[in-house]
Parts: structure tokens; C-alpha cells; sequence
């Protein structure tokens, strides 16, 4: 069973579209996403440089879109309609997640940029109020881990198993922590604009329930996996609702990896920019063959480990 994931914000490096535009059709459609989310997007993902595409209005729409053209390229999706191959099951880890619903068939592309053009605006206004951030836990004891974050006053944004935890807060908090570690782990502070799946976040989850109930979703044509649990969510209603809700509360990939494990993915593609969610699987999901699809250049192995893992 194959399975695409498309990874959250931070993934995103300067210029990683650029091979994307030689792929025919990947220029004409990332065009029209531009309009879609007032932004143009080919020249974010191709010249930009890094702090611009950090800033979360910017580095979420572009994610979304780089997702969702390398799954069109990748499938060969036609945007004139008919009923689009899919692969078997879908997962996205935080913004990531409005990619996989659309490729799923539970919302249009354009359904899912709109969403994530409102979703990025939300929540770089929410991160304004207060100076927060995030502060990847890398190893030592879970259970230790989880409760010196606790006791810092931080919350487990990313629950991303495989030894990674991330916490988040106040700046003034996480400096506070990382002077007393939990035992044995390593900090690595992340370069984003807020303490995002926190509280902090509560403005910006109550912007994308308001614009949820007026979206239009279908259900799910193919296995949509949910950051809140780990669920595999029937329901394109249910999934919209608990993407709001996302927002400000916890990503637990860990109990998407796990779900994974039950449902016998034997093969995952990571979506461009690929590599970090393929890291966490390489670590977690023994057995489980792994491609990273970063250039046009994997287009044709996906194709293969597709055709093997049908």
C-alpha cells in the first residue's frame, strides 16, 4: 500500500520549486494558484530567499501548492477534470495536512489554498501578539521529556515520534527550559514565526472554523490520516472540522506513523520538500521503503515503487 505525505512548514529551503517549473504544465497551474492566494508563488519558491519564505503567510500557501504539483505531476493529473488517480492513503504533518485532503478528493485545490492563504494570515497575526516559538526535543526518555515540558509551562506542539518532540511557548519560557534539558536530549531551536498547535494559536483556529462551515468537501477517495489521533477520517465534514481545530492543538505524527503501521503501508512517498517526514519514517517504520520526491528528477522511481506497492 502506497502512501503520500506531505510535510508542515519548515521544510520549505530557498529555490526548492525551481526544477518543478521544467515539468510541463507545473508553471501554468502554480499561475493560477498565484491568483488564488494572492501570492506569487513561482517567485517564492524560486528566488526568494529564506527569512521570506519563513514568514508564515508565505511559507504555508507554498508548501500547500508545492504538494499538491508534485502529486499532479506525479499522478498525472489533469486540472480539466475526470476522476484523478490517488494513492491509496494520504497524511499530512500540520499545514501539510490541507494538501493531503485535497489529494484524498475532499477538497479541491483550490478549496485547500484558500483555506491555507486564510490559515497563514491567522496565525502570522495570532504569532504577533505574543513572542513565541518552538524548540525540537531530540532524544531522551518520552515520558521524561514530555514532563519537563509540562513543567516549563510549554506544550507538546509536535508529538513527531521517532525521539523528536517539539515544545512550544513563550520565548521567555523556552529559555528557561533549555537552561535545564530534560536528561539526555539535545534542543535545536526551529526557525519559525510562533508557538504554533498552542494556545497561542486559539485566534487563528477560530478563523478556520468560521470559514469551515461555508466550505465546500466531499468525502475522502482515499485514506485521509488525522493529526489529531491518527484516524483514518470517512468523512471530508468531519476532516474540515478537525483541521480548524488543529491549529491550536498538538500534532501527533506519532500515532499517524502508527496507523500507518496498522493498515499495512508497505511504501511512502514524501511530497516535495521532501525529507523530513521520509527521516521520521526511516527511523520509526522498519520495512518500509521510503523515497523522498525532491526533484522531477524521483518522478520516475515514484512511478516504479507506485507500480510495485499497487
Amino acid at each position: 500500500m502506497i502512501l503520500l505525505a506531505s510535510p508542515g512548514q519548515g521544510a520549505q529551503s530557498p529555490g526548492f520549486l525551481r526544477p518543478w517549473l521544467e515539468v510541463p504544465g507545473v508553471a501554468d497551474r502554480l499561475a493560477w494558484w498565484s491568483a488564488v492566494t494572492g501570492l506569487d508563488l513561482v517567485r517564492y519558491g524560486t528566488t526568494a530567499d529564506a527569512e521570506e519564505i519563513r514568514d508564515t503567510a508565505v511559507a504555508q500557501p507554498l508548501l500547500v501548492a508545492a504538494a499538491l504539483a508534485a502529486y499532479e505531476a506525479l499522478y498525472e493529473v489533469s486540472p480539466d477534470g475526470g476522476a484523478p488517480a490517488r494513492p491509496a492513503a494520504v497524511a499530512g504533518h500540520s499545514v501539510g495536512e490541507l494538501a493531503a485532503a485535497a489529494i484524498a478528493g475532499a477538497l479541491t485545490p483550490e478549496t485547500a489554498l484558500v483555506l491555507v492563504r486564510e490559515r497563514g494570515r491567522a496565525m502570522a497575526d495570532a504569532a504577533a501578539v505574543t513572542e513565541t516559538g518552538m524548540t525540537a526535543v531530540l532524544g531522551g526518555d518520552r515520558d521524561e521529556v514530555l514532563a519537563a515540558i509540562e513543567a516549563a509551562g510549554l506544550t507538546p506542539a509536535n508529538v513527531n515520534g521517532a525521539g523528536q518532540i517539539v515544545a512550544a511557548g513563550t520565548a521567555e519560557r523556552l529559555a528557561a527550559f533549555a537552561e535545564q534539558p530534560p536528561a539526555k536530549a539535545r534542543l535545536r531551536p526551529l526557525a519559525v514565526a510562533g508557538a504554533f498547535h498552542t494556545e497561542h494559536m486559539a485566534p487563528a483556529a477560530d478563523v478556520l472554523r468560521r470559514l469551515a462551515q461555508g466550505a465546500p468537501v466531499t468525502d475522502p477517495a482515499a485514506r485521509l490520516l488525522s493529526n489529531k489521533d491518527g484516524a483514518v477520517v470517512d468523512s471530508g465534514r468531519e476532516y474540515l472540522a478537525r483541521l480548524a481545530e488543529q491549529v491550536s492543538a498538538p500534532v501527533r505524527w506519532d500515532a499517524c506513523m502508527d496507523t500507518m503501521r496498522e493498515l499495512g503501508v508497505t511504501a511512502i512517498i514524501e511530497l516535495p520538500p521532501a525529507g523530513t517526514l521520509t527521516g521520521l519514517a526511516r527511523r520509526e517504520l522498519k520495512g518500509i521503503e521510503l523515497l523522498s520526491l525532491k526533484t522531477p528528477d524521483d518522478l520516475a522511481q515514484a512511478r516504479e515503487l507506485i507500480k510495485a506497492h499497487a
